[in-house]
């Protein structure tokens, strides 16, 4: 079978950021120190890990493109390769010199960290959209495919501006600006301190709200809305009902709701302050009515299939 065309520095960062998570991971069990509770080197494992699904993700998708769409992608492709490698740069740095990365302006040196981090999170951002815009246009495959990495696109670059939110000074930070001068400026926890109890390996918080659940979820759609297309084609090597494309685009189309449903109730969940693992009533019904409507929209999609368009499938 022949190899997928791929963007090579993407594919490349790709393969750093695994050999990364690697250091990462050896770090959290050979270096004792700590930092908000949690082994010193959690958050290059955690960042780096996410780096590799998100710039192999991009890698194949941008190497699909021909001419000059694949020119200007490519060229975009690089900016986030830069991008991500300052951030983990400074990341690590972090982590060497035994100090917070994020939120951090305590001192002159990690208030300029935080600002270049902040500026290069802006510019993935920017280049994801464009790449996204491009991709819209361009992209070739099946229907269900074609979708897939559209809604993706779209779902992740949602999750992504869920980071902007963290940046912003909790009423806390800004009670306290008028007395002193600030030591953090920005938190991904709502409702709590950073650093209290949190579930294995995320750490997402479950004591308070945690932005991070979503902008996770929301991020990584890019991967699940392909992996759902995917599993879709594969399935319908043995069940009929799926084999038309107009019945896959629409489970895709489920599924795309799906995801920006669950983005939605997990961010709003955390801006009230509300862990993940202490749902109140109101998040429990938008939960079931989100499930409700997600069984009604498979159910249509899968009942709308005729039977001409089986037999023509067959």
């Amino acid at each position: 079978m022949k190899a997928p065309e791929l963007h090579r520095p993407l594919a490349v960062t790709a393969v750093a950021m695994a050999g990364l998570a690697a250091v990462a991971a050896a770090g959290m069990v050979l270096d004792d120190r700590h930092l908000l509770g949690l082994p010193i080197w959690t958050k290059p494992f955690k960042f780096a890990t996410s780096l590799v699904i998100y710039t192999g993700t991009l890698a194949y998708l941008v190497g699909q493109l021909k001419g000059r769409p694949a020119r200007h992608a490519g060229w975009l492709g690089n900016v986030i390769v830069a991008a991500s490698f300052i951030e983990m740069a400074v990341i690590v740095g972090q982590v060497v010199r035994g100090r917070r990365s994020h939120f951090n302006v305590e001192t002159p040196l990690d208030s300029a960290l935080w600002g270049v981090m902040a500026v290069t999170i802006l510019m993935l951002w920017i280049a994801t959209a464009l790449i996204g815009v491009v991709l819209l246009r361009h992209h070739r495959g099946d229907r269900p495919t074609v979708l897939a990495v559209r809604y993706g696109l779209l779902v992740a670059l949602a999750g992504m501006a869920v980071g902007f939110l963290m940046t912003q000074p909790t009423a806390e930070q800004r009670a306290g600006f008028a007395t002193a001068p600030p030591t953090l400026v920005g938190s991904h926890s709502v409702g709590v301190a950073e650093g209290g109890p949190g579930l294995p390996l995320v750490s997402w918080s479950t004591e308070g709200g945690d932005l991070r659940i979503a902008h996770f979820i929301g991020l990584h759609a890019l991967q699940a809305l392909p992996l759902l297309a995917f599993g879709l084609a594969r399935a319908a090597r043995r069940w009929p009902a799926l084999r038309p494309e107009n019945v896959r685009s629409r489970l895709v189309g489920v599924g795309a709701a799906g995801i920006t449903g669950v983005t939605a109730i997990t961010t709003w969940q955390a801006l009230r302050g509300q862990s993940i693992v202490q749902p109140d009533r109101l998040t429990w019904a938008s939960a079931g009515l989100l499930a409700a409507g997600l069984a009604m929209g498979a159910a249509v999609a899968l009942r709308r299939t005729t039977a001409r368009a089986l037999a023509a499938a067959r």
